[in-house]
């Protein structure tokens, strides 16, 4: 039995009958990092905890305690998510040997449900980029063929699964962090409804639109480990306080008599031949399962990647103030007392912080200036707002909403980094979910002729993750992928 390609679920059932135990699959993981992450570079920092606690799991076993949910499943988490003891670097030089006094409530919760911390996931700096490009710590390289990218920001997050050097893994989103990485890996990726879980520890980028989510192998691994994270958490105020369903166990492939709706929109422009031919063959396949499929239009998508950037640029600039060298993390001539107080931070901020994070922050910072925050800030506001009521609108003619996650499937590492207006434009499907705050998933439905994974991006009513949930088993089964994840990376 190969144990790095074991389910979620197959990890914690077999551990919790004593068929394996927690060490012996938390070596195969590590051998499996040991062997190929000199060459992806999924990992910023590897756990030298991870076989004891995965100890401390087969130990509890062995006298009779009641195991977790996750008891023993090796998870990777996005270098965004602060974990006590372990650094977190934010992928940036600024958190280059930041260590946390505490955990992030996500982190928290999967420990609580005996999930195993392996590593600490590369990613784009502060989680800005869409092809992991950005990390202070070098690319990731995308599995299935090590010249692409893996996607991003959850790059690292998307190729640990994918590379099966983790069992799942946590990523964040803010604009489609973690399904565009999923789908260029050929995985499954979830952000849920903006408030499902804690941002609570969480290095924030852009605050109203954040939210963490799990990257597994399949549907039902996601929704097992949503089910872990979710809650409400007094230490975050954004949090909701919906009851949290069991996804996992509720999960069914019947869609028969439900309504998918296709947004006009999202299916007029230019779109690569191998993406077009995948979507249409999984619209005809839930069409044959019993799905309705309508037509719905959603006007306002043209202007969804500009009230983005806005509104994302602008509170990166709020929130990275913070990132001064006077209270943690990197300072630029410590020691130095000929330094004035702006020649530090002037400094400090130039040199801890990359290109892409510095073009952010100038973009925000001149959005909010005075003469400019009317014009800027507050439209992209206020049509965020109408994107916002579209989507209401939309979701009284459907159920779930389906489209691409990208234009493209996954892209050549170096092709697109110095033209960023290409790269924002790659994010084109999935920023409209986070501006309304409503969830989106991304299922692998195929392969482009380079043989690259391709997905479809699914998205629902807010608190409605169970009907994406359903709709993915559906395509699971009825879209073959016609090949499993790289055992062995080239």
């Amino acid at each position: 039995m190969k144990l790095h390609t074991l389910s979620v679920s197959a990890i914690a059932a077999s551990i919790k009958k004593g068929e394996i135990t927690a060490e012996a699959v938390m070596t195969a993981h590590l051998d499996r990092i040991s062997k190929y992450d000199g060459n992806i570079n999924a990992f910023i920092t590897v756990s030298e905890k991870a076989i004891e606690e995965a100890r401390e799991v087969d130990s509890a076993r062995k006298s009779g305690k009641t195991l977790g949910r996750l008891a023993g499943v090796p998870v990777a988490v996005k270098d965004m998510l602060c974990t006590e003891g372990i650094k977190t670097t934010a992928a940036s030089k600024i958190l280059a040997n930041f260590i946390p006094p505490y955990s992030a409530t996500v982190v928290e919760r999967l420990k609580k449900e005996g999930a195993i911390v392996i590593g600490k996931a590369n990613c784009d700096e502060f989680a800005m980029g869409s092809s992991n490009e950005t990390s202070a710590f070098g690319n990731v390289k995308n599995p299935w063929n090590t010249k692409y990218v893996p996607g991003g920001s959850s790059g690292g997050s998307a190729a640990a699964v994918s590379g099966q050097m983790a069992a799942a893994a946590i990523g964040t989103d803010t604009g489609g962090s973690i399904r565009q990485p999923a789908n260029f890996c050929g995985i499954v990726g979830i952000k849920p409804t903006y408030g499902r879980v804690s941002r609570f520890g969480i290095v924030a980028f852009a605050s109203s639109l954040d939210q963490a989510g799990p990257m597994a192998k399949n549907v039902k691994d996601c929704a097992l480990v949503l089910e872990s994270i979710s809650g409400f958490d007094e230490k975050d105020s954004t949090s909701a306080q919906n009851q949290v369903p069991n996804w996992s166990e509720k999960t069914s492939s019947n869609v028969k008599g439900l309504k998918i709706g296709l947004p006009k929109e999202y299916f007029s422009g230019k779109m690569d031949a191998d993406v077009k031919a995948r979507v249409e063959e999984t619209i005809a396949k839930l069409k044959s399962a019993g799905a309705i499929i309508v037509d719905i239009e959603l006007p306002s998508t043209p202007h969804c990647i500009g009230v983005y950037y806005l509104v994302c640029a602008s509170e990166a600039s709020s929130n990275l103030a913070r990132y001064d060298g006077i209270r943690y993390g990197y300072r630029y001539g410590e020691g130095s007392e000929r330094l004035s107080l702006e020649e530090l931070y002037s400094e400090t901020r130039g040199r801890g912080f990359g290109s892409e994070v510095k073009r952010r922050i100038m973009i925000g910072t001149y959005a909010l200036s005075s003469g400019y925050y009317d014009a800027y800030y507050l439209k992209a506001c206020q049509v965020r707002r109408m994107i916002r009521e579209e989507f209401s609108e939309a979701f009284s003619k459907c159920d779930v909403i389906l489209s691409p996650v990208t234009t493209s499937p996954a892209f050549k590492i170096g092709e697109r980094i110095e033209d960023p207006l290409t790269m924002y434009l790659n994010d084109i499907f999935t920023t409209s979910a986070n501006l309304a705050g409503v969830p989106g998933m991304s299922v692998p439905v195929g392969f482009s002729k380079e043989g690259l994974p391709i997905g479809v991006q699914l998205m629902g009513r807010h608190f409605d993750e169970q009907t994406l949930f359903n709709v993915g088993q559906c395509i699971e089964e009825n879209v073959k992928t016609s090949r499993e994840l790289p055992d062995v990376i080239q």
